[in-house]
């Protein structure tokens, strides 16, 4: 079992443009999807498509679409009921793979609200492997419940991942977490540094930078750090070594939820027991199917591409 926990779930609605997007200008869709989205939601679909066992955690009145479209895809789930409605996220996707993300803040969660969800997230995790706490927190949420609830968990034995930015980010690296799944840019902003420079190196080839401070990060929370890196591929960093994989060729149609796909792919390779340079190999196989797909469609194992990434160990 792999619990996924989204704190700020969201109903996703890409709209897919003719042409490059043209601000100021009356635009016409070609194509409009809605989707349950949020980061959790994301990771666990994926898991569940992959045939394992999953519930994904969230806020949700029980009258909520968001609750009406999980039903509808099938996914096991578990809600606190709020009285706001769930947000709508809003992507605009161009023919060349450009996407341009509006993001409502979300419902506020009141402390009982948040206490019910913590107390939730603790009696769905005891029969889980892992939880993966994923996505930003929505209002009325301090920046430390992902640490609180992360110790209550390794308290129970459970195994922690972890997929947030912002402070959140800066707090739960304090609680060391099994697994930090940052890009670029979340790891400069846990260990200093430029994320833009980070990934511009790792296109060039250069991944010193990237391996440097994600090893720095690892020493700090004693856990594996799996930093993605967009169309350059992804880097895996455990106790035991450091790996980079390569992506597979696809031609780009959204990066929303490519991330997600890859979190999920290496916690499904681990849950099977495959060796890090695995693990690396399945997450990229997942991200780089998930941006082929529209919107956030999760990818399936069909989908998949696993001999397109390109495994060397780096230390």
């Amino acid at each position: 079992m792999i619990v996924t926990v989204t704190a700020n779930p969201s109903v996703d609605r890409t709209i897919g443009l003719p042409h490059a997007l043209a601000r100021g200008e009356v635009q016409r869709a070609v194509a409009v999807t809605a989707q349950p989205g949020g980061k959790g939601i994301n990771v666990a679909r994926v898991v569940h498509g992959a045939g394992l066992g999953t519930v994904a955690v969230l806020p949700a009145g029980a009258a909520d679409p968001l609750l009406t479209q999980l039903a509808a895809v099938g996914l096991p789930h578990r809600a606190v009921s709020i009285d706001e409605p769930v947000r709508t996220n809003v992507t605009l996707a161009e023919p060349d793979g450009t996407t341009t993300k509006i993001n409502e803040p979300g419902a506020e969660l009141s402390a009982g609200d948040l206490a019910r969800l913590t107390d939730l997230v603790a009696e769905a995790a005891a029969d889980a492997r892992w939880v993966a706490l994923c996505g930003s927190l929505p209002p009325g949420v301090p920046a430390d419940w992902y640490a609180e609830v992360t110790a209550r968990l390794h308290a129970g034995g459970r195994r922690v991942a972890v997929d947030t930015s912002g402070p959140p980010l800066l707090a739960i690296a304090q609680a060391r977490p099994d697994l930090l799944k940052p890009n670029a840019f979340e790891l400069a902003e846990l260990v200093g540094g430029d994320g833009a420079r980070l990934e511009a190196a790792a296109a060039e080839g250069d991944l010193e930078p990237v391996r440097g401070a994600a090893a720095d990060l690892a020493e700090r929370t004693g856990g594996a750090v799996l930093t993605t890196l967009g169309a350059a591929g992804a880097l895996l960093t455990t106790p035991e070594g450091t790996w980079f994989a390569t992506a597979p060729a696809v031609r780009v149609r959204s990066t929303v939820g490519a991330g997600d796909s890859s979190l999920a792919g290496y916690l499904i390779a681990r849950h099977r027991g495959a060796p890090p340079e695995e693990r690396l190999r399945t997450a990229v196989a997942y991200g780089s199917a998930a941006a082929a797909l529209p919107g956030t469609t999760p990818p399936l194992p069909a989908h998949l591409d696993p001999a397109g990434a390109h495994i060397r160990r780096l230390s």
